[in-house]
């Protein structure tokens, strides 16, 4: 896939955050494209294609609306706009990444130009939309949040017969994440089960969450973004603000690039210098005499290396006779012992 190619591929989630206004979701774009990450990624919502006046509230935030109908259909924007919202996500250098909810949604993104589907943690088992996305041939992220392995098994098992390139994030769908949900242990044991890349989709609203993840092996980190978590809306508590994004970006990226360049512990020829600078010799630590026999408690290590024998050497010495008076401090060298 024509995707970036950056390891960790961190992708920033506008998601729900634009409160149905084209021009708050194009602020959100103009500020992620500040930041460093390599996607940013949507929800395409067709009210009438995905849902109706029956569906409950997941959380009863809105103010506005009578029903989650209603407010998908509020939060809804038309095929030429989402055209306008790709082309914006181009020109800024921004992979354009979307969750379909509803066999329409997919066949808009074909039509918008989508290259990678992400698959929400509740389109998991939806095996409809599944073979819909099949059918397109593109890559997909697949979200692991509310499956069991049992479940994830028949995905993976429905993806593979149908040769989809795929990869799944380790998820945990609560909003905010505390620490001992977070799941970081399942980046691994996905990695063993499926031996694909494996990546972690966070709502923890903390950036030491996807560092950790990273140093854990995760290939893709996903995350909601807010422009304040005191916003309104039902994912700004579990979001990171653009702030905390750049920094997790840099932290990330440092910690991948020292993760893909191991070092050699038995090879320390890199410090030779600092050594000879860091490193001491042996001294005396009071005015001794001629013939004085050298003691444990005569000893001082001072810098830098190479003045006097080496520290490390200290017990060859103790025992050993002084040929010569050495004033307090003098370095002790192999011509003043007998």
């Amino acid at each position: 896939m024509s995707l970036k190619k950056s390891s960790p591929y961190i992708i920033a989630e506008i998601g729900q955050a634009h409160e149905g206004s084209l021009g708050i979701l194009y602020s959100y774009i103009n500020a992620i494209a500040q930041t460093g990450v390599d996607a940013v990624k949507f929800q395409l919502h067709i009210a009438e294609a995905e849902s109706s006046e029956h569906e409950p509230f997941r959380v009863q935030f809105s103010l506005e609306d009578n029903t989650r109908f209603d407010y998908w259909k509020r939060m809804g924007f038309s095929l030429e706009q989402w055209k306008g919202i790709k082309r914006h996500c181009d020109s800024l250098g921004l992979d354009f990444i979307c969750s379909p909810f509803s066999n329409l949604a997919v066949d808009w993104l074909e039509e918008i130009g989508i290259k990678c589907y992400k698959i929400g943690s509740g389109e998991v088992n939806n095996f409809l939309i599944l073979e819909k996305i099949a059918q397109t041939g593109k890559p997909v992220i697949l979200s692991s949040g509310m499956s069991s392995y049992a479940e994830l098994d028949q995905t993976v098992d429905f993806l593979k017969e149908r040769q989809v390139n795929f990869s799944i994030l380790q998820c945990t769908t609560a909003y905010p994440t505390m620490p001992e949900h977070y799941g970081l242990n399942v980046i691994n044991e996905l990695k063993e089960r499926y031996k694909i890349a494996v990546g972690f989709s966070d709502h923890s609203a903390r950036i030491e969450t996807c560092i950790a993840a990273t140093a854990l092996g995760a290939s893709i980190l996903e995350f909601h973004v807010v422009f304040d978590r005191q916003l309104f809306g039902p994912d700004a508590k579990a979001s990171l603000t653009i702030a905390e994004t750049k920094d997790l970006v840099l932290a990330v990226k440092n910690v991948a690039t020292a993760i893909s360049n191991p070092i050699d512990k038995n090879n320390n020829s890199n410090f030779s210098e600092l050594k000879q600078i860091f490193e001491k010799s042996l001294a005396v630590n009071k005015k001794l005499p001629k013939n004085h026999i050298i003691t444990f408690d005569d000893l001082e290590a001072k810098k830098p290396k190479g003045f006097g024998i080496d520290a490390l050497r200290f017990q060859e010495v103790i025992g050993k006779v002084l040929i010569r008076d050495l004033d307090q401090w003098d370095f002790l060298n192999e011509g003043d012992l007998l």
